[in-house]
Formats: structure tokens, sequence, C-alpha cells
């Protein structure tokens, strides 16, 4: 790849960055030693059916590019596993869907707490079944890789009326604190008491560094209420602020984001190949950032863990605004 190609690429992933690093989570990544599936969605699941709602026909949008965003709950560099299984749950899941009819991007952030049917790889990857539990959970069904990210994106397809989800990148949370001491710090107003997890973090403004910026982003237990309905919304403080860090830190400096794309390289699964991100850098690089909304719900306390119920009325009324038209 020449180097004005590359500058473009990873401009690009400077762009998907700011929702990869909310993960967090925000931000996407080239990988050219990736699988590359040409664009296609390799997921079972394809929205193709009729949704009549009020006597209205509702049809999949063909004007949409959608990406799912992981953040693993997992420490270092992504390395598979030699089992069916693997330890690293997707603690932050968002979608972000490029809308080329409006020229925006909207954000989906779902709950990793919400409560789904999903796919049991066994041995030697295929289905064994499925599983009603945590949307975190299908991520360790796997490697850890490609398979784990595949099973995810199929869980929430299967979940979301069977949306098609056109490519995916996930990145290992340890990847935080690199990207956030690549611009700097980033600096967010904390409202919770970290006093019990991190005493450096103190209510009110700060400015996060290392450590810090992966705990704001990642910790819930003895964190405030403990809800992860809390996290999500430090989380979507953390990608405003990081957006506005990175963004400046790029204008000073070209080689701030090869140096950072380089950092993070190995903390990243992806499906898409440098090709992939330079058409969509093409077609979605000027687009504005439009809503981020989430999925109303009940967070409820399980035997083992908190569980979160959506509200299926009003997830019904969100999927058909973000994917679906109606018939004209």
């Amino acid at each position: 790849m020449n180097k004005s190609r590359r500058l473009k690429d990873i401009a690009f992933f400077g762009v998907i960055l700011l929702l990869v690093i909310v993960a967090l989570y925000s931000g996407l990544q080239i990988l050219e030693s990736t699988t590359f599936n040409n664009g296609q969605n390799t997921g079972e699941s394809v929205a193709s059916k009729t949704i009549t709602r009020d006597g209205i026909d509702y049809f999949p949008r063909q004007d949409i590019t959608v990406m799912m965003v992981l953040g693993i709950d997992q420490e270092g560099p992504v390395v598979a596993t030699d089992s069916h299984k693997n330890h690293g749950a997707a603690d932050v899941v968002m979608l972000a869907i490029f809308d080329e009819t409006n020229q925006v991007y909207n954000v989906l952030q779902l709950n990793r707490d919400t409560m789904l049917e999903m796919p049991v790889l066994g041995i030697g990857g295929r289905q064994a079944g499925t599983y009603y539990g945590q949307l975190a959970l299908s991520h360790t069904y796997g490697s850890g890789l490609a398979d784990s990210c595949e099973n995810t994106r199929k869980a929430i397809s299967d979940f979301l009326y069977g949306i098609t989800i056109d490519h995916y990148v996930s990145m290992n949370m340890d990847a935080i604190a690199i990207l956030n001491d690549a611009v700097g710090g980033v600096t967010v107003t904390v409202t919770e008491d970290f006093s019990a997890v991190d005493d450096t973090i103190p209510v009110g403004e700060v400015t996060l560094h290392g450590q810090q910026a992966l705990n704001f982003v990642r910790l819930r237990k003895g964190v405030g209420d403990q809800l992860n309905l809390s996290r999500m919304n430090r989380q979507r403080e953390y990608m405003d602020s990081f957006v506005t860090a990175f963004r400046d830190a790029q204008d000073s400096s070209t080689e701030f984001v090869i140096s950072t794309y380089d950092a993070v390289s190995p903390y990243i699964v992806t499906d898409c190949s440098a090709t992939v991100f330079s058409s969509m850098m093409e077609r979605y690089g000027d687009y504005e950032m439009g809503e981020i909304v989430s999925p109303e719900g009940e967070n409820v306390r399980g035997e083992e863990y908190y569980e979160f119920y959506v509200d299926e009325a009003k997830l019904d009324e969100l999927i058909l605004r973000l994917f679906y038209a109606p018939k004209e």
C-alpha cells in the first residue's frame, strides 16, 4: 500500500476510532492480516422480511452500512485460545450506522447485560445449540478472534429482527490507556464516587491518564450504583471528550495518527481490510455524527449477575427507526 493510501485509510480509522474508544469505544482499525470478506456479511441472518405496523409496511433500508464495534474485557494483545471458549466478554457493544441518505453516522449502544438468546459454539467452531444470557457472553464462545466476533454478530442480528451487520471490529480494553495517553489525556467530569476502586479519580473535572482512563470506562463494581447503565453514560461522556482530543492531536501531526494506529494494531480484530476501510473512508469520511441511542428497559439483579430486559415495544420502535423505512 502506498503512503498516501495508507494515510487515507488511517484517517478513516481516526473517525471510527472515535467510536471504538468508548472501547470503547470507539474505534476501528485496519488490519491487513485479517480475513477480508470483500464487504459481504458472513452472518447467517439477513433482514429480508416486511414488517407491518398500524397498516404501514416497512422494509429493510438499503441506504445504510452497519458496523459492529466491541470492547472486549481482556488484557493484553489479542491472542487466540486453544479451546472453543474464551474469557473475553464484550463489555462494550455498539453499532455504527452509516446513513447515506442523511450523510450522518448514528450509534446504537447496547447494554452488555441485555438478556437474549445466543448461539453456542462447540468443538470445531460449529454451533452446538443456544444459550439465554447476557449479550456480553456471546463473545466468550470461540477462540476470541473472528469466530467469537461472528458469534456476537449473529446474536445481535437475531435480536434486532435479523438486520444485516456488514462489518465488525473488536478491541481489547487495554488499548484504551494507549489511546488515551496518545492524545495527551482526556478530560471528563466525574459525578460518581470512585474512591473504593481508584482514589486518583476524584469527583469533579479530571484529566484521565493511563489506567485512570481504563478504570473510568470499564469499572462498575464499587462505583456509584454499580449499574451498567451508569457505566454506559460514562462511556458516552468519555467518547465525546476523546473525539475532541483526538482531532486536536490529529490536526497537530500526521505522524500522530500513524503511530497511534501502529500502537493499537495488536489489540484489534476486524473483518475489514485496508481496501474496505479506504472505500468506507471515501464514502463516509465527511459524515457528521448523529445521535447515540440505547434501547430502554429494566435492569434487575439476577442470581449471578445484573440482567437487562429491553422494553419490547420501545425496541420495536427503535429498530424500525434505525434500520427500516416505510414503503412509499
